[in-house]
């Protein structure tokens, strides 16, 4: 019996069992779960969520989200059965109805769609990351979708650039093993805050501090709760980070510090770049990005010569339309110094290209006839009011909440309220977009059923056992969609296997990195880690998963694109510093990172977040507060061609002067107007990928106090 079998069987008692479970959110960190379920009068309840002390990432304590989990599941908002809207759309109005009828209407609807000659492309099936697990998130609903022949979800919104970019030059996502980064000596935080949303991360970054001395610098135009614990903040304009990168670059080959070595056996394209950054020089850099000559050169000084560094990318700094260039060119910097070489050193962005799933089985995109139309999520609001040939006519949403989180709010809402339009959520709580539902099911929650989850920040596979029965009458997303299977009349296998066979035949795979990987081991403990080395050093020696298997510095298959082949830089579309016209309408740049005790529209709904988070605020440099007689604590329009809306103004040097950064997402119905940020980013698209924009966005704001 292992030491962590023995301390799960120390807390169980007679009345009270102990459930291993996984973080679902899209964090990360996917923690590992102990679940305390007491057995009462009225049937087992979950009276304790805790982190497993001996996962190796989680080490024993959560996020003060998930810590505070129970009141999410418990909620007297929970939804908890079957719901018919009485009400005008947006009303939030609906009536009891039983599952049978919630589901002959479904069903009704979506036959007669797919009858008409309009076709079952008219109907468009809309989630996201609302939970990260295989089984609950990625398979019964896509196979239902490809067998009824809808159309098809580009699902964007959040990481694709930044992953198509890191591809580009790394191949793969993979990158530093975060359980090494304490063996860092220099530590580069770059477009991420770690301390809100990558939280487990942070005791390796403290413990390299402590033991090695290591330099913690945080690139970020905000001065985040990371930030403030740094040893250096570097406050680049927003959208102008490949330009730092560059600059950085123009440094460091200038000064002859690059590993020749190791970009001789393990690159390709390095002449090409070196060229493409000699016009970089640190002048030029900081004239471009707002980041002082000097910084500059110091910053590339110590990132060459300090052994190991370890860089941490996130997805905030690829929200722009250069976004995936931007990570393209920045994950090139390990292999010019030879950073690989060290445990502790490279680059992290994300884990989840180590996971060699069987996707295909997972979610059959055999089902699928002929081309159907995919529409890009971020593009929601077009989708519901400009396409055609056909149009949408049915709308189905689960993990997801596009009434806070699309983009160009206004363009959605105004899809949402069509009357022609039949829309179905399944969800937890009433929210935003379930005021727009004609039909809403409860869905249940991760501690009411099974899933495996497949992190991006770690290399532990990841199971989640059931530890109660589901509240109410609600179901999980896989039950859901096996009964609309049923009653279509989809006969197929696929669609009898339970949760767990699903889970089973994702994990059906010959490579090696799953080697020992089986649903019966994850299931009794818990997590087990991929097949990999320890350390795991992914390319110490070259091996990357790129065309070449070298770091590609020249990507030949970006020239499809229309893009530079050779890491570059591609400026905001809108933020851009100094263009002219848009910014004179709307001289500072809008940031609109996750609120600190929200996680994207997740738990903005329950008291204790909202109380912490105050109200819907945002951060004004004092230069820029004291033109328009903006006082700290003045409520405030901020407002450009596509919305506005009021928030609290909170006068502070936390933002650099021209940016303006207000926290979110706060649902509609806790903002004084009705509104949130996404009032004001566009449905622009990124360079790669098709990505978000959501931080390419210029406003104006004016004191209404």
């Amino acid at each position: 019996m292992g030491e962590s079998d023995q301390t799960i069987m120390a807390v169980e008692s007679a009345s009270i069992k102990t459930i291993r479970g996984a973080c679902p959110h899209d964090c990360p960190d996917t923690c590992a779960l102990l679940v305390s379920v007491e057995a009462q009068p009225s049937g087992e309840r979950a009276v304790k969520v805790v982190g497993n002390p001996h996962h190796p990432t989680t080490n024993g304590f959560l996020c003060k989200k998930v810590a505070n989990y129970l009141e999410r599941t418990y909620s007297q908002d929970r939804l908890l059965h079957p719901m018919r809207r009485i009400g005008q759309k947006g009303e939030g109005r609906f009536e009891r109805i039983s599952w049978d009828t919630a589901l002959a209407e479904i069903v009704e609807r979506f036959k007669a769609i797919g009858a008409s000659p309009l076709g079952p492309q008219a109907i468009l099936p809309y989630s996201y990351a609302g939970t990260m697990g295989l089984v609950q998130g990625q398979s019964m609903d896509r196979r239902f979708f490809h067998r009824l022949g809808a159309s098809l979800l580009a699902r964007t919104i959040c990481s694709t650039a930044g992953g198509a970019g890191y591809k580009y030059t790394i191949g793969e996502k993979i990158g530093t093993d975060p359980e090494n980064f304490h063996r860092a000596r220099l530590i580069w935080i770059w477009g991420a805050n770690p301390i809100t949303s990558n939280v487990h991360i942070w005791p390796q970054i403290l413990r390299a501090k402590k033991e090695n001395g290591a330099r913690i610098v945080v690139i970020d135009p905000f001065r985040s709760l990371t930030a403030e614990r740094a040893d250096q903040h570097v406050a680049p304009w927003p959208g102008t980070d490949a330009a730092l990168a560059l600059g950085i670059m123009h440094v460091i080959f200038r000064e002859g510090l690059q590993d020749r070595d190791y970009l001789d056996k393990y690159t390709s394209g390095v002449e090409d770049l070196r060229r493409q950054v000699e016009p970089w020089t640190p002048e030029r850099t900081a004239a471009e990005t707002g980041v002082n000559a000097s910084t500059i050169t110091a910053l590339a000084l110590e990132y060459a010569t300090t052994r190991p560094a370890a860089i941490r990318i996130n997805y905030g700094l690829q929200r722009h339309a250069g976004g995936g260039m931007a990570v393209r060119t920045i994950s090139g910097l390990p292999a010019i110094v030879g950073a690989w070489r060290e445990a502790g050193g490279g680059i992290l962005l994300s884990t989840s290209g180590a996971f060699p799933l069987n996707y295909d089985a997972l979610e059959r995109p055999d089902f699928i006839v002929g081309a159907p139309r995919t529409v890009n999520m971020v593009k929601l609001g077009e989708a519901l009011t400009e396409l055609d040939n056909p149009p949408i006519k049915a709308l189905c949403v689960y993990n997801s909440n596009p009434a806070a989180t699309a983009p160009d709010h206004a363009k959605v809402v105004q899809g949402l309220r069509r009357q022609d339009l039949f829309t179905v959520v399944l969800e937890h709580f009433q929210t935003d977009t379930a005021d727009f539902a004609d039909i809403v099911l409860p869905a249940t929650t991760q501690l009411e059923h099974f899933d495996v989850v497949k992190p991006y920040g770690h290399y532990y596979l990841m199971c989640n056992n059931p530890a109660i029965p589901p509240l109410g009458e609600s179901k999980p997303n896989s039950a859901i969609f096996r009964r609309l299977a049923a009653r279509m009349g989809f006969n197929e296998p696929a669609f009898q296997q339970s949760d767990e066979e699903v889970a089973a035949a994702a994990l059906q795979s010959d490579h090696p990195a799953l080697r020992g990987v089986t649903l019966e081991r994850l299931k009794a403990e818990g997590w087990v880690r991929l097949n990999l080395p320890t350390p795991f050093l992914p390319f110490a020696e070259g091996n990357f998963p790129t065309p070449s298997g070298r770091c590609e510095f020249v990507a030949p298959a970006l020239e499809k694109l229309g893009l530079e082949p050779v890491a570059t830089y591609i400026p905001p579309r809108e933020a851009a510093h100094g263009v002219q016209g848009l910014a004179q309408r709307y001289p500072l740049a809008l940031l609109s990172p996750p609120a600190h005790s929200f996680l994207n529209s997740s738990f903005a709904n329950l008291p204790r977040f909202r109380r912490d988070e105050r109200e819907p605020s945002i951060f004004i440099h004092p230069n820029d507060a004291g033109p328009r007689r903006i006082k700290d604590g003045t409520i405030v329009r901020v407002f450009n061609d596509r919305g506005e809306l009021r928030l609290r103004a909170l006068v502070s040097d936390r933002t650099r002067d021209g940016v303006a950064v207000a926290p979110s997402i706060w649902w509609r119905r806790f903002s004084p107007d009705g509104g949130n940020v996404n009032q004001l980013t566009s449905q622009a698209l990124t360079d790669m990928g098709d990505g978000g924009t959501f931080y390419d966005v210029r406003v104006e704001i004016a004191a209404l106090e």
